[in-house]
């Protein structure tokens, strides 16, 4: 009986398979990757505001504490968008009548509160408490970057779940003295940088971070109803 196929049908066959295993794989990579971009996550995108809002002018020109506008922080699980009195407690002497800032006072005046489009927001089945971060000495740079040096405010984390379950699987890698949660200068300690929390001096993030999440008693909670309630 002669062959139907030629030999050559084998080879093809195997290097078929082989080829179709290799692009589904390339394709699930490019999925993963587009996903985790700054085209999808919005990351590093600054955001339109109704007013141009510097946290680079007012946290490192004017050196404005973090809690003054967002009040909220330490006992909420929301930061707090601050009212437009907070703005006018200082624009009603500074910039009183810059053009720029007439939003600011028909706001104040018609009492109707400016519009913000939120930078940092997670989805509505995610659950986030500001104030348990906060307690367990969590900054506010650690998931809000250096936002003294924004003229815009941008996201500058994914807030993606792998992200954030990076965090809660090794919180010894980021967390700080409670004293520098909300300092924008604050660096972790290292070779050249020495940081001392109850007397004792360390030179390693690691080091101190599980020093810290013994005496915060901060657990590795990693289960899916943490934050998906």
């Amino acid at each position: 009986m002669s062959q139907i196929f030629p030999r050559s049908a084998n080879t093809i066959s195997r290097v078929s398979i082989v080829g179709a295993v290799l692009l589904i794989g390339l394709l699930l990579g490019l999925v993963y990757e587009l996903g985790a971009s700054p085209w999808v996550t919005r990351q590093y995108v600054a955001r339109e505001q109704p007013i141009q809002f510097s946290h680079e002018r007012h946290v490192a020109g004017n050196g404005i504490d973090c809690r003054y506008c967002h009040t909220s922080v330490e006992q909420s699980r929301f930061a707090g968008i601050p009212p437009t009195k907070t703005c006018m407690n200082c624009h009603s002497q500074i910039f009183s009548n810059a053009p720029f800032l007439e939003p600011v006072r028909a706001s104040f005046n018609s009492n109707k509160p400016l519009r913000w489009t939120r930078v940092h927001d997670l989805p509505d089945f995610v659950y986030f408490d500001h104030s348990i971060h906060v307690s367990k000495g969590v900054g506010c740079t650690t998931c809000h970057g250096q936002v003294d040096r924004m003229p815009l405010m941008w996201q500058n984390s994914t807030l993606q779940m792998a992200w954030c379950l990076d965090c809660h699987r090794n919180p010894e890698r980021n967390v700080r003295p409670r004293s520098e949660v909300f300092s924008v200068s604050y660096q972790p300690p290292s070779s050249q940088h020495e940081v001392t929390v109850n007397g004792k001096t360390f030179t390693d993030q690691v080091e101190m971070g599980k020093a810290l999440v013994a005496e915060y008693q901060i657990q590795k909670l990693t289960s899916c109803s943490t934050c998906h309630r």
